[in-house]
């Protein structure tokens, strides 16, 4: 059983940022009409960014090799 940290949290919500940013990018494709899709666009661009920066700095980092 794993724990979730906030590296975990991280990757969860990149993984789904990035699929909502997709499923939204294809709905404008096919000519959907989404009013807010620039707002969510953004959400999920800041939503990728911050997890990005959770991810980077939370996941410990081997030591160089000798």
């Amino acid at each position: 059983m794993s724990d979730w940290d906030i590296a975990s949290v991280g990757h969860v919500l990149i993984g789904s940022s990035i699929t909502v940013a997709g499923i939204i990018i294809a709905a404008l494709l096919i000519g959907m009409n989404i009013p807010m899709a620039s707002f969510l666009l953004i959400t999920t661009t800041v939503l990728i960014v911050m997890s990005a920066v959770l991810i980077i700095y939370k996941v410990p980092r081997s030591p160089p090799p000798i």
